[in-house]
This record gives C-alpha cells, structure tokens and sequence, in this order.
C-alpha cells in the first residue's frame, strides 16, 4: 500500500472514533439529564405527599374534636333525659323514697270500746287521714306499704279495705313524708281527726322521724279513656 492509502485509513479512524467519542458523551449527558430530571419529580411528589399527609393529620385532629363533643353532648343529653324521667318517676310514685315525715298506727282499741258498739275503721277514715296529711304538705304517703296515687282507691270490701286492689286490715301503718310537725299538727289539732276517732274506740299513734321510708307504687297503671293531647 501506498502513503496515501494509509493516511485515508488512519483520517477515517480518527473521523470514527470522533463520532464514537461524540456519541457516547451525548448519551451520557442525556442520561444525566433524565436523571436530573426524575429526582426532581420525585422530590416534587414527596413534598405534595408530606403536605397531603399534613392535611390528613389536621382533618383527623378536627374530627377527633367533633366526635368527642358530640360524645359529650350526647352523655349530656342522657343524663337530662334521665333526670327527667327519674323526676317523673318521683312525682307518680313509681320509686321508693325517704325523707323526715311521720309514722301513724291506726288501730282498734277493744277495752275502750268494751260496753259500746264495734266500731271499725272504715275507709272514709283512712281518706280523712290522706286528705289531712295533704293538707298539711305530704309529698308522699303509704297505708300497710301501699303508696297512695292520684289514682289509688280506698274502699271497704267485706271486713276489709282495699287500696291498690290489695285488701288490707287494720292495724293500719300510715307513713308520710314532708314537714313532720306540720303533718303531726294536722292529725292532733283539738277537735281533730285523732279526737274524733278516740271517741269511737280508735287509736291513732303518730310519731315524728328523721327518716321515713314510703315504698313505691308497685302495681299496674292503665290509662284506658285518657290519651295524650297532641301539640298544635
């Protein structure tokens, strides 16, 4: 081979490997620049996620709060309903109660009434008590353990008297809750129901107390004819 073909050969080397040399840096530098790139997506997602997540973590805190006020409102509202419903249940006489008052015993005085007619207690004397214990400012009252209600009746049967359809004889333990001296003074005042009842062999005790205990109301209430008026 001449010189002239081994300069041709070595200049078409040297354009080659330019050309290698060209394309493998312009590779590289793609490369890099995708990676550049990437990262700084990435980077830009990882802050949108800590500041959903931030969000996210106010959103639950505010929630959190809600439905613990809401808790709370509706313990309140519990707790309302059932003072209500257990003032309700003090007022018709369907729970025990206790408080200063007066203990009455009601019963036949057979040597006194030796040598006159029987006299028996009769139910109209029993209403004179309640009514005048009432009077007098009872809050609640008991005959034998039978609470009195508006609705509970008093009325003779036989030899017995019936209260909350229960038949009932004497001796009759009356207790009364409310100002004590007041209900005591009621009873005993001069010309009063104890005098009367004295007259025809009866005895009427009544003691004051600190604490007196009248039992609830125990038996069935039916409202057959009586309905709830509706509002508006």
């Amino acid at each position: 081979m001449n010189k002239s073909i081994y300069v041709s050969i070595i200049a078409v080397s040297l354009i080659f490997g330019l050309i290698i040399s060209f394309q493998y840096r312009s590779n590289n530098d793609s490369t890099a620049g995708k990676t550049t790139d990437r990262y700084q997506e990435l980077t830009i997602e990882k802050k949108q996620v800590e500041t959903d997540i931030a969000q996210l973590e106010e959103e639950i805190g505010d929630l959190t709060v809600k439905i613990e006020t809401a808790r709370q409102g509706r313990t309140e509202a519990d707790d309302a309903v059932i003072s209500e419903l257990d003032k309700t249940k003090l007022y018709a006489g369907l729970i025990p109660v206790t408080g200063p008052g007066v203990n009455i015993t009601m019963k036949i005085d057979q040597a006194s009434q030796a040598g006159m007619g029987f006299y028996n207690i009769r139910d109209e004397d029993l209403l004179k008590v309640i009514n005048d214990l009432r009077g007098a400012g009872a809050e609640a009252i008991s005959i034998n353990d039978q609470r009195i209600l508006a609705t509970s009746e008093v009325r003779k049967a036989g030899n017995h008297i019936n209260i909350n359809l229960v038949r009932l004889s004497p001796p009759y333990s009356i207790k009364a809750i409310g100002n004590p001296g007041m209900l005591e003074s009621s009873l005993e005042i001069k010309g009063g129901l104890v005098e009367i009842l004295a007259v025809n062999g009866i005895t009427v005790d009544v003691q004051q107390s600190d604490q007196v205990l009248v039992p609830a109301y125990t038996g069935m209430l039916r409202f057959d004819y009586a309905k709830h008026v509706q509002r508006g």
